[in-house]
């Protein structure tokens, strides 16, 4: 069995009991979440069977995978035996790269990044790592780095990470009482309609659900969760429009269903996008062109979990979103000279 050990080692013998004291670093983490940290390259779902099983305790008890950790708890984790097929599953362990990604602010407590398109936030569902796994590589003295929250893998933007435990707590309770200020920029094919004016509120209710691939995906439902987004009217060209969304609340894909059930799906789009339209912008030779989701995070308000001071993030749109838009005005512009200036 090993000795007692701390939460900030980076991971468990695979082969023998291990007993991990929990300091105020991860206080109030998820066992599960926790687990995955620790059990380096241990499937998902291994994680989730010894957890049902009670090989894992907590202070000498089961717990289930909800339970967050306190300060002193004892974490038992047990060998961890991968079955033939779990492992054959998950593949051979991908060694983690470290990244820099760009940073738009950092201090003691936080920090926030420019995420690129295309990058997960975190490994799981067949992603081998993400955002949280690279930087926790790229700093290995770092004693805590969590995500705050979630970007979809082909949204860029802003993205937040906390460095304390109690600036994750202070982030967390804005989120939940919907103090943050969060604006994502849209381009979406299809038509603004008249009546609505330049401001559109959504309060569809959203409803997940798996495919029959096992892909998750979000639907409008009336047993759904409540789903608040906003639609402001940024700029309109023939068959496009470009939107700033705010958040009003936080489900999975909220923008994305939302702007789809106006009949506005965006540009890019492979889950509730027009597929046709997607492959044909991604063409080598085409005019507009994109080969990528136009959804972007731009910019976010806050308070400061610590000082309480008030704070503005901002990301610029990438370049081949600018592009895109720029080579809309153009085609607007060639094929209506005198047409007014765009809203």
């Amino acid at each position: 069995m090993n000795e007692l050990g701390k939460i900030s080692q980076k991971s468990v013998a695979p082969d023998q009991v291990s007993m991990i004291q929990v300091d105020d670093g991860v206080a109030g983490q998820r066992i599960d979440n926790f687990l995955l940290r620790v059990c380096k390259g241990v499937p998902k779902s291994h994680i989730y069977r010894i957890l049902r099983s009670g090989e894992v305790r907590v202070n000498k008890g089961r717990v289930d995978a909800k339970y967050r950790l306190a300060v002193g708890d004892i974490v038992r984790v047990p060998p961890i035996r991968v079955a033939q097929s779990d492992a054959f599953e998950s593949g051979p362990a991908v060694p983690v790269p470290p990244a820099h990604f760009e940073i738009l602010f950092e201090d003691e407590y936080l920090i926030a990044i420019n995420k690129p398109c295309g990058v997960a936030v975190h490994g799981g569902s067949g992603i081998a790592f993400g955002v949280i796994e690279q930087m926790r590589e790229a700093r290995p003295l770092g004693k805590f780095l969590e995500l705050v929250h979630r970007l979809d893998r082909e949204t860029s933007g802003i993205l937040l990470l906390a460095k304390k435990r109690a600036a994750l707590v202070g982030l967390h309770e804005q989120i939940r009482e919907n103090r943050m200020d969060k604006r994502y920029y849209a381009c979406a094919h299809g038509q603004w309609e008249s009546g609505w004016g330049r401001r559109r509120a959504v309060k569809e209710p959203l409803y997940k659900y798996l495919t029959p691939e096992g892909e998750r995906r979000v639907r409008v439902q009336p047993d759904g969760s409540p789903s608040h987004t906003v639609f402001n009217l940024v700029e309109h060209w023939p068959g496009y429009v470009l939107v700033e969304a705010e958040l009003k609340t936080g489900r999975t894909h909220q923008i994305r269903v939302h702007l789809a059930h106006l009949g506005l799906p965006i540009v890019g789009d492979a889950k509730y996008g027009d597929f046709a339209l997607n492959k044909a912008l991604a063409r080598a030779n085409a005019r507009p062109s994109i080969k990528r989701m136009f959804l972007h995070a731009h910019r976010l308000r806050l308070t400061h979990p610590i000082t309480g001071e008030p704070m503005e993030l901002s990301a610029p749109l990438p370049d081949e979103c600018r592009r895109f838009l720029d080579q809309l005005t153009d085609l607007r512009n060639e094929t209506h000279p005198d047409a007014p200036t765009a809203i």
